[in-house]
């Protein structure tokens, strides 16, 4: 699974409306608003293949009404509690 995270820029009044529109993508597994000077709103994004990207960010992210501009940011391995907890609970 590859997963990009998606900043994204929109039209201060359309917030809702985009945010929901991006999560009706497909490949488009979580929408948040959030405050900050670089975006409104952060998708993340997970495909099978790295192609999927430019289809799911170019093709479908970037034309949504309201969107303004994007930035895209792959991820190469992912770091959680989550993945802590379960390798001390098998003894390593």
């Amino acid at each position: 699974m590859i997963t990009a995270i998606v900043m994204i820029q929109t039209e201060t009044s359309q917030i809702p409306e985009t945010a929901q529109q991006l999560a009706d993508i497909d490949g488009v597994s979580e929408v948040y608003s959030v405050a900050g000077s670089s975006a409104d709103l952060i998708a993340m994004v997970r495909v099978r293949e790295f192609e999927d990207i430019a289809t799911v960010c170019t093709g479908s992210i970037s034309k949504v009404p309201g969107v303004l501009s994007t930035e895209t940011h792959i991820a190469f391995q992912a770091f959680s509690q989550h993945d802590l907890e379960s390798t001390f609970s098998i003894g390593l």
